[in-house]
């Protein structure tokens, strides 16, 4: 709202004009037309600070027409009031004609020329607003001495950036389905320990968030002895509950300090409508070609944090209620029901927070705007204090210079997996099944590793075709296949030959008997006369986990791949990349039993 125009239709001719005109020259006019120009009062002058944008209306000078397309357009009417019966019986019925039930303007009666009469008009004036719901407040004002002129417009400013329509139902005295539940995902985010309540601290957070000063302690005692006396539940612990919560928002339109939920729920992200606007979920993120995202330090933290707050038991994984909570804040499940199927999980088929950060890493790599979502969906910005929600990704540089300055900052690495069919290219390597590709011939794992003490990431594609851009690949074949082979030479010759991207061959089901390739080179052949690594045996079909040197192999593999095949062959190499590495491998295992039934 901070950067639209308002619209202000004024009708009918009763001083409207007047009152114009003393608006903004600060004095009676001598003269008055039949109808004011259209004037844009700048955002400078506005209580609000929002260009206002006031359109006359003159039965004399403009026809009914002109009179509904300017209904249809502006976001507030101000409707003058010198007789009621004009009022009820035809410009409030023909302005409801005029506009949709869903989304009608607000209107503000105003008893104008109150320099005329001894007594005020609100008696008459009131009745009408109990009858009709669109009005939001009525005024009365003098064009001549200049009575309220200002307060009016104030008001008329209020009503379009605070309105009580989208909030509350004033016929059933109770704030409406879309306000409560937008009012719940917030006291949710606000409710850090996840425990029902508000306690002081939270309180006090929640009022820093939203009105940038925290509650004196006196004042946080008030406003629980006001919940109290009004409803038994509303207290809990000392803490505000839910229903409290609700109360006093209840309360606050009820006494006409909706702007008081209105600043509440635009600092959450929500719009007119109630629903999370773009710029909230979607925040500005330029990523220049041929970078990466991850998630940075912070993001993890913040992760870890929730998952801390949900896991009620602290057994130190989420339970499929427990989950259920997680996600309430969402619109919807992000997860689906086979979740358990397709990650690792517990004895109890229940996740981890390592799982948890995961498929955050995964996400924000792979679909970083999915990832901006869900983070906004979490409250990441405001738990945070951050501006929004891309504070926490990490933009990684371009690639290029990863390769000049022969180092890098990433964290996060893809691996392309290729192989004929049935080469056991899926299998390699384990991790964590993630999103599955709407043409269902490839899907992604992610695993992490250590290399040099560092923390990495690989993501892994597996596919029988190249996807690009990649860090490493993976060429696999079957060594009891003959034919198995060719594929991946021919992969390597038409794709890789003359790339700069790291490549290793893998000889997978290498527990089974080799037999001979049917290819002119053997494999080992084939590696050392393009100076590649020779092929690196992987089997699953074993009661343990696989070895994990191949995973950290790729991984330093893809963090230097300016460094020349020659010199990642050097044991020496290998052993200080892998000194204090641990690689959690059993987080695909799960999947691999799974694919050996199969087998």
């Amino acid at each position: 709202m901070t950067n639209a125009d308002w619209n202000f239709l004024l009708v009918p001719k009763v001083g409207k004009t007047s009152l114009i005109m003393s608006l903004v020259s600060e004095e009676f006019p001598d003269e008055v037309p039949l109808r004011a120009e259209e004037i844009t009062i700048p955002a400078d002058v506005t209580p609000e600070r929002v260009p206002t944008h006031i359109v006359d209306y003159s039965e004399a000078e403009q026809s009914d027409e002109q009179l509904y397309q300017e209904i249809s357009k502006v976001m507030l009417i101000l409707c003058f009031v010198y007789a009621v019966i004009p009022v009820t019986s035809h410009w409030i019925p023909l302005i409801n004609d005029r506009t949709d039930k869903d989304s009608r303007v607000p209107l503000i009666l105003v008893g104008n020329k109150s320099d005329l009469v001894e007594h005020s008009s609100m008696e008459t004036i009131l009745p009408i607003m109990n009858q009709y719901q669109d009005i939001e407040t009525c005024v009365e004002c003098s064009a001549k001495n200049l009575k309220n002129i200002s307060e009016l417009f104030y008001y008329a400013q209020k009503a379009v950036l605070h309105p009580t329509g989208p909030l509350y139902c004033p016929e059933e005295k109770e704030l409406k389905p879309s306000c409560i539940k937008s009012l719940t995902r917030i006291f949710k985010v606000s409710d850090l320990d996840n425990d029902g309540v508000l306690n002081d601290n939270e309180l006090n957070f929640f009022q820093r968030t939203c009105f940038n000063t925290p509650l004196a302690p006196q004042a946080l005692e008030d406003v629980k002895n006001v919940v109290k006396r009004n409803m038994s539940d509303g207290v809990k612990d000392n803490g505000l509950t839910l229903k409290g919560f609700l109360f006093l928002h209840t309360l606050f339109i009820q006494r006409g300090r909706h702007e008081t939920t209105w600043t509440v729920l635009r600092r959450f992200g929500y719009d007119d409508d109630l629903e999370l606007t773009q710029e909230y979920l979607f925040p500005l993120l330029k990523i220049p070609p041929d970078c990466t995202t991850e998630l940075n330090h912070n993001a993890y933290l913040f992760l870890q944090s929730v998952f801390d707050k949900h896991d009620k038991d602290r057994d130190c994984a989420l339970s499929p209620e427990e989950v259920k909570d997680l996600f309430k804040v969402f619109p919807y499940m992000p997860w689906g029901p086979d979740v358990n199927n397709t990650v690792c999980t517990n004895d109890q088929g229940w996740i981890n927070s390592f799982i948890l950060g995961l498929d955050y890493v995964l996400t924000t790599y792979l679909d970083v705007q999915r990832s901006l979502e869900y983070l906004g969906y979490l409250g990441y910005s405001i738990i945070c204090e951050q501006e929004s929600q891309a504070a926490a990704i990490t933009v990684t540089r371009n690639k290029r210079i990863d390769l000049q300055k022969k180092q890098t900052q990433r964290s996060v690495f893809r691996c392309n997996v290729l192989g004929a069919r049935g080469s056991g290219e899926e299998w390699v390597p384990p991790g964590l099944p993630g999103r599955i590709r709407e043409d269902h011939k490839s899907f992604y794992a992610i695993s992490t590793t250590y290399v040099y003490g560092q923390e990495k990431y690989l993501i892994s594609t597996s596919s029988r075709r190249r996807t690009s851009p990649v860090d490493v690949v993976c060429l696999v074949y079957d060594v009891n296949n003959p034919r198995s082979f060719e594929y991946a030479a021919k992969v390597y010759k038409q794709y890789f030959i003359d790339s700069k991207t790291p490549c290793v061959v893998i000889a997978a089901k290498s527990d089974l008997h080799e037999v001979r390739q049917h290819y002119s080179l053997s494999p080992h052949e084939f590696c050392r006369k393009h100076k590649l690594h020779p092929p690196q045996p992987f089997t699953c079909n074993t009661t343990e986990a696989p070895s994990k040197d191949i995973y950290t192999r790729l991984t330093t593999m893809a963090m230097y791949p300016h460094m020349a095949q020659a010199d990642l062959k050097n044991s020496t190499f290998w052993l200080r990349a892998s000194v204090g590495a641990t690689v959690f491998a059993v987080l695909g295992f799960a999947m691999y039993r799974a694919l050996l039934k199969q087998r």
